[in-house]
C-alpha cells in the first residue's frame, strides 16, 4: 500500500472524496491535463497515467510541493533508464511552463 497517492484533476473538478489510500490532488489547466497521457490496463480496469517525460516535467512544476530533489531524482534515473528523450521533457516542459526550470538540467544532461 503506497504512503500516498497523487492524483492530477481540472481546475473546477471536484476533489475525490476517498480516505483510502491517502491522496495528493495537484489541480492542472487544460493543456496540461490532457498531455502525455498513456493508458494501461491493470486487473483488466484501463488506468490513465502520464508518461516519464510529463511527470518529470510535472515534479519540476510542483517542485515547491516535491522539493527539487525528488524532481531531480526523477529526471536521473529517468534519463539513465532511457524512458524518455531530450525533445519530449523539452515538449512537456513547454506544456508544463517550467522550461526556463528545466533548461540548465536539461544542458546538463546533454553536456
Amino acid at each position: 500500500m503506497p504512503h500516498e497517492v497523487w492524483i492530477a484533476v481540472g481546475l473546477k473538478a471536484r476533489t475525490p472524496a476517498i480516505d483510502t489510500p491517502p491522496i495528493r490532488v495537484v489541480r492542472l489547466s487544460d493543456a496540461p491535463m490532457s498531455a502525455g497521457i498513456e493508458t494501461h490496463h491493470q486487473h483488466g480496469v484501463p488506468l490513465r497515467i502520464f508518461s516519464s517525460a510529463k511527470t518529470v516535467a510535472d515534479c519540476f512544476k510542483f517542485r515547491s510541493k516535491v522539493g527539487i530533489e525528488v524532481a531531480l531524482a526523477a529526471l536521473r534515473d529517468g534519463w539513465r533508464q532511457k524512458r524518455f528523450t531530450i525533445d519530449e521533457l523539452w515538449h512537456f516542459a513547454q506544456v508544463c511552463r517550467v522550461g526556463t526550470v528545466m533548461r540548465p538540467y536539461l544542458e546538463a544532461l546533454t553536456g
